[in-house]
């Protein structure tokens, strides 16, 4: 039985991950050094997400290149609200927007916003 799932991002832009992460979604930083971030959010089941700098000499060599291809689907409470305060949140953080002019896309009742590494998140409203 799975009772967790921790994806890990290699990144070149590790504070700015960060930032993302703990403004947008209300992660929490979790454990913290130079080249590893360990993000998380209480309550079951777990959610965790761990920001890696793919430069760094402990990465075997194979993994020290930064995230190519990944796309999360994020569930969140509180309905249209919540997506808005997201859509506002990114504008501030000036987190890149998938779609045109740099904004947020709405598509299929979610919002679709790109991390500061290229990675797709999908979030949807949960009510």
């Amino acid at each position: 039985m799975l009772t967790s799932l921790c994806p890990v991002i290699c990144t070149s832009r590790l504070e700015e991950s960060r930032a993302f992460y703990t403004r947008l979604f209300g992660f929490e930083v979790t454990h913290e050094t130079e080249w590893c971030v360990g993000l998380g959010r209480s309550g079951p089941p777990p959610r965790e997400l761990v920001l890696l700098d793919h430069t760094h000499p402990a990465l075997p060599e194979t993994l020290r290149r930064p995230v190519r291809t990944v796309r999360l689907t994020l569930e969140a409470e509180g309905g249209r609200r919540e997506l808005e305060r997201i859509a506002v949140c990114r504008e501030e953080t000036g987190a890149q927007g998938c779609g045109s002019a740099g904004a947020a896309e709405t598509r299929g009742g979610g919002l679709v916003v790109t991390d500061p590494n290229g990675t797709t998140i999908h979030v949807i409203s949960s009510n």
